[in-house]
């Protein structure tokens, strides 16, 4: 009877201890109440259209954006100035693009928290500031945007404002993107920027409409929400193409093995809500502003709600057959935005907490009645959990947790499982999983 106490103190403890409270109050933080205000506030800018006026102190994407960098201003006061603000651009012209009425800059609004330990190592929450009505080449007549995009920018700032009373080991980014309806050019710009100033970025959760409940097909849904994700890196090498096709692989690239994480962290710490893991890179034949990161071999995943309701995207505001079209301030769901809002905050924060990731992971075992494996060691890690699941299971459905740098699974044939090694830090925050990129003999 002691023995069976003891065992089931010491399961007990080893489960408690991947258990961070801090992230159920990071989740009770997040308010509904200052989300609808920010959503209500850049509606009433009338347009935030990339090309639309960059003047007026009242309308147009100058003056959104002008708001949204005051708005982190405000929150870096509030933080003994934890975030370094500021404009990231790129000029635009019309030979890039018949999206392109004028020549303009596109121009980013960035805030950073630097960490403290790991400065250079970034996790990125996005939104997009832009709007467009039916012709998105128009930018003057209105385009209230309220669910596409101001419901992910005003989530954006909600996560900036409870995220900024932490402090984190690595750096966390949360930026509002222009320029996504003419052609994703503010995501490139700064996935460009980051690629040029060497930033380890450990991935972007793009946020692109988190605010509709109300699909177009009658179905209403204030829990599910997608993400979507690409399979392996749009750089992949041939090399790496050609190992994938004997050892596998094709469902487990960066991006990928975010959508996991964020899948995971989700069901631990709000098994209330229902992430949806989609393995596409966006919507059908559609794109998004983590595209160019993919672009450019980061891990990135797009957030966005379950259910869409066409009649309110890329919309003039009109009444047609009784049908209100218009992406207008009523039809957001502010309850359900605050809850993708937390969704976002706690994996920014289990991501930023953790140690990196094992930069190499190999395995052996062909032939053998057990798995082998061995990884690169990750400064901070206390231990590493080593997951592997079924090759057809989307998710990490067993774990080992050791403190070494190698392991045998005695009794697990490698040919029957898919497997993977997280590192783990003394707080039991997790990093991703990374996939065996080395095979040993």
């Amino acid at each position: 009877m002691k023995k069976i106490t003891f065992l089931l103190l010491l399961f007990t403890s080893v489960i408690t201890a991947q258990i961070d409270l801090k992230i159920y109050d990071i989740i009770n933080e997040v308010s509904a109440e200052k989300i609808k205000a920010d959503v209500k506030t850049l509606t009433e800018f009338g347009t935030r259209n990339t090309f639309s006026d960059t003047i007026s102190e009242t309308r147009g994407i100058g003056a959104a954006r002008r708001w949204i960098k005051g708005e982190f201003n405000k929150i870096s006061e509030n933080c003994n100035n934890c975030l370094k603000v500021f404009y990231q651009k790129d000029l635009v012209t019309t030979k890039m693009s018949n999206r392109v009425p004028h020549d303009a800059y596109v121009v980013n609004v960035v805030a950073i928290q630097k960490g403290t330990k790991y400065p250079n190592r970034y996790v990125i929450m996005s939104g997009d500031i832009d709007s467009r009505n039916s012709d998105g080449s128009n930018f003057t007549k209105d385009a209230p945007g309220a669910n596409d995009n101001a419901s992910g920018m005003a989530g954006t700032i909600e996560a900036a404002r409870v995220l900024s009373k932490y402090q984190f080991e690595s750096s966390i980014i949360y930026v509002g993107l222009s320029g996504e309806e003419q052609g994703l050019f503010g995501g490139a710009g700064l996935a460009k920027y980051a690629k040029d100033k060497g930033w380890d970025i450990i991935g972007i959760l793009n946020n692109d409409m988190i605010g509709n409940i109300t699909g177009v097909d009658g179905v209403v849904d204030n829990r599910a929400f997608r993400i979507f994700s690409e399979p392996v890196p749009a750089n992949e090498t041939d090399r790496q193409r050609r190992m994938r096709r004997f050892y596998g692989g094709e469902v487990d690239g960066i991006s990928r093995q975010l959508a996991r994480y964020v899948h995971k962290t989700t069901k631990t710490y709000m098994p209330e809500m229902n992430p949806m893991m989609i393995y596409r890179l966006d919507r059908f034949g559609r794109g998004g502003h983590h595209r160019p990161f993919n672009d450019l071999g980061f891990a990135g995943i797009r957030i966005m709600e379950a259910h869409e309701n066409y009649t309110q995207q890329h919309q003039d505001i009109r009444t047609e057959n009784g049908i209100k079209y218009g992406d207008t301030f009523e039809h957001v769901n502010f309850p359900y935005a605050k809850k993708l809002t937390a969704v976002n905050a706690i994996n920014l924060a289990s991501l930023a907490w953790a140690p990196a990731a094992p930069e190499v992971v190999g395995i052996g075992g062909i032939v053998e009645a057990s798995a082998r494996l061995k990884w690169s060691a990750v400064e901070g890690a206390k231990g590493y959990k080593i997951y592997w699941r079924n090759t057809t299971s989307p998710t990490w459905d067993n774990s080992r947790y050791v403190e070494t740098t190698e392991f045998t699974l005695e009794g697990i044939v490698i040919d029957n499982f898919f497997f993977g090694v997280a590192a783990v830090g003394e707080n039991g925050h997790e990093s991703m999983v990374v996939f065996p990129n080395k095979i040993m003999r």
